[in-house]
């Protein structure tokens, strides 16, 4: 059964698919889950998830497990046989070991005789880019699909492999990103006076900004203003610009200070374009609400874990990294946990990582576990 999961693994690591275009992924998981007999498949869940079904009973909960379909837009570096035959794209953040642990979840349904509930094997599109959580909540086949929980795993290197890490409050940040387009009036370079350039407010911006940061993890105001992006003008040397341009990722703990803090980034834009005579426009995007972690949730992942043996990591505040199962945790009780992939292993989002086969096996029996839990109870 392992081995069948491994190179399901190899095979989705292979041929990856980006944000909104994951129809092949999909395509390869419902050929992999069709052959263990779920009730159900839906399929074209805000745009190409797919739920996979096993029902024993209305009597009892609905159970979700979900994972994610998109890989990302970064060249493989890695030369195992199984590396990525998509130029520019790769499995960089585990999505295809997600994915493998969900799928090797119907290997084992297929046995289960639970005498009550439902579970829901959920391959969720566009994790990578803040929309696919959201858009599955928006279509009526999934709000059919009657959830009462939902659980998730997110790989976690640098932390020892097999380790279950749990955290109250959130599992991840607040996130969200925005571009700040500045627009005045082109001069002769050799006249400056007679235009308005956007140089000095975007030198103001970046200071001004700057003061928002409160980098310290343990204070509820935590945030950080990371400057990603920023150009001006172009390489044309008789010309004193009239655009500038700047993006900013933000994060927060948790929805309330990130909305402060998108009210004071408008004011100082406001105060700096009015003092410099700019024209503006804030555009907020690629946004990642934070994955809250309800008590009675977190509780069964660590029942689970302590019952498989695992170690358990408690970790004092979320991951800094955003993740867009927040937006289910706006609706449903939910929970996430970090599964440790090794100290040694590459980071997330980095050209040499690459998905430890042996984190399949653990996944699968967390989640069993807290299956089991529910609807044994």
């Amino acid at each position: 059964m392992l081995d069948r999961l491994i190179r399901l693994r190899q095979e989705l690591h292979q041929h990856p698919e980006l944000s909104q275009r994951e129809m092949l992924t999909a395509q390869r998981i419902h050929s992999f889950v069709s052959a263990h007999q779920p009730s159900e498949i839906i399929t074209k869940i805000g745009g190409e998830g797919l739920a996979v079904c096993y029902n024993f009973s209305e009597l009892g909960p609905t159970v979700a497990i979900r994972c994610e379909l998109d890989a990302l837009p970064i060249k493989e570096e890695n030369q195992m046989p199984y590396r990525s035959v998509v130029k520019g794209v790769s499995h960089k953040c585990g999505h295809d070991g997600h994915m493998a642990i969900v799928a090797g979840l119907s290997q084992w349904l297929k046995k289960q005789t639970f005498n009550k509930g439902k579970i829901v094997l959920l391959f969720q599109p566009a994790e990578e880019i803040g929309k696919g959580a959201y858009d599955m909540l928006q279509d009526e086949k999934f709000i059919s699909l009657g959830i009462d929980y939902m659980f998730a795993l997110h790989n976690i290197p640098g932390e020892k492999m097999h380790s279950i890490i749990t955290m109250d409050e959130s599992f991840s940040a607040e996130v969200i990103s925005c571009s700040i387009r500045l627009e005045g009036y082109e001069s002769h370079a050799a006249e400056p006076e007679k235009g308005i350039s956007p140089a000095v407010a975007l030198s103001k911006l970046v200071a001004n900004l700057s003061q928002l940061n409160v980098p310290e993890t343990d204070d509820k105001n935590y945030a950080v203003l990371t400057p990603v992006y920023m150009t001006m003008g172009e390489q044309a040397y008789g010309i004193s610009p009239a655009h500038g341009e700047i993006h900013y990722t933000i994060r927060t703990w948790s929805a309330e200070p990130m909305a402060e803090l998108r009210s004071s980034i408008q004011q100082k834009v406001e105060t700096i374009c009015k003092e410099e005579q700019l024209k503006f426009e804030i555009e907020w995007f690629e946004h990642f609400a934070a994955a809250r972690n309800i008590n009675s949730c977190n509780n069964l992942i660590r029942k689970a874990a302590r019952a498989s043996d695992f170690n358990l990591l408690e970790r004092p505040h979320p991951f800094k990294f955003g993740e867009d199962f927040g937006w289910f945790s706006k609706q449903y009780k939910t929970a996430m946990f970090g599964l440790g992939a090794g100290v040694d292993t590459p980071s997330l989002h980095s050209r040499t990582y690459d998905f430890p086969d042996e984190l399949i096996e653990t996944g699968m029996k967390m989640f069993r576990e807290i299956i089991s839990r529910l609807l044994q109870s």
